[in-house]
């Protein structure tokens, strides 16, 4: 059974910064994708940032220029570097891992609060 375990979460300020990290636990298979996701209150999940096993990123609009996403494959960890927040970032914020092959999977953690203060 695999484990997604995120931390870092929080209250700032508008302007500041905070850091998100994710680890897998449990018998953890070859990722291929990781990322983050988040849910605002009343709307549906939406892609943060995705980062590739080899390093290839995807970021939304929204959060292009003020966020990083990056990634350790021995560690099977992924971290999100947040900076410039804006009350908008407000969300629950998921980590996800993703696996290809033999067989497609999806794990997701449980999610970390973080609320951006105007």
């Amino acid at each position: 059974q695999v484990q997604l375990v995120e931390s870092g979460g929080g209250l700032v300020q508008a302007g500041g910064s905070l850091r998100l990290s994710c680890a897998a636990s449990g018998s953890i298979p070859r990722f291929d994708a990781m990322g983050w996701y988040r849910q605002a209150p009343g709307k549906q999940r939406d892609l943060v940032a995705t980062i590739t096993r080899g390093g290839d990123t995807n970021y939304a609009d929204t959060v292009k220029g003020r966020f990083t996403i990056s990634r350790d494959n021995a560690q099977n960890t992924v971290d999100l570097q947040m900076n410039s927040l804006k009350p908008e970032d407000t969300a629950v914020y998921y980590c996800n891992a993703v696996v290809v092959w033999p067989t497609s999977r999806n794990y997701w953690g449980q999610g970390t609060q973080v609320t951006v203060s105007s």
